[in-house]
């Protein structure tokens, strides 16, 4: 992606539409010039089909909101301390919003004394969503905003203190 294509198409070898092209990021010299770093960042077209028809229906799209703090992904050393074995993967809940969709379902975030990383332990670790495994965080948020929509229902597995246990939620509207 070159300065100046932002909203152009990404195309795969094949010619096919894979993303709309949304940014690049820029490097500042020492000088004060900007100089292009390599690293583009594009829209999933998924996402573009999904999210363009109430876009141009209702002029704003409404994502879908889950309720929870999470870590992004953990280190074998925080998997060990918080209690998980190191083959386990996951989006682990740091804490859950009062009154969320989350809350509402039973989510537990992270609450006990004992943290590593400023990460509090004991909370839940969601390791699947309606069947779909959930790696990490980025798992969790990609599912939600390709698939989902708020009043839509869920199916969130998660590990609680060494048991798996299934909870319903109702996914609502991202606050503002």
């Amino acid at each position: 992606i070159n300065p100046g294509n932002s909203g152009g198409p990404l195309l795969n070898l094949d010619g096919e539409v894979i993303g709309i092209n949304r940014a690049i990021r820029t490097n500042e010299g020492g000088d004060g010039t900007l100089s292009n770093s390599g690293i583009g960042f594009a829209i999933p077209i998924d996402i573009v089909k999904r999210v363009t028809p109430y876009l141009i229906r209702d002029g704003f799209y409404e994502y879908p909101y889950l309720g929870i703090v999470s870590r992004e992904n953990m280190t074998l050393f925080e998997k060990d301390i918080l209690g998980f074995s190191n083959d386990v993967q996951g989006a682990y809940v740091i804490d859950v919003s009062a009154g969320g969709p989350a809350a509402d379902a039973g989510l537990k975030g992270g609450d006990e004394a004992k943290s590593v990383s400023g990460i509090p332990s004991g909370g839940d670790l969601i390791i699947s969503i309606d069947g779909e495994p959930v790696r990490d965080f980025s798992d969790l948020l990609a599912y939600l905003v390709t698939y989902k929509s708020p009043g839509d229902v869920i199916t969130i597995t998660v590990l609680r203190a060494g048991e798996t246990m299934d909870l319903r939620v109702i996914l609502a509207k991202r606050p503002t």
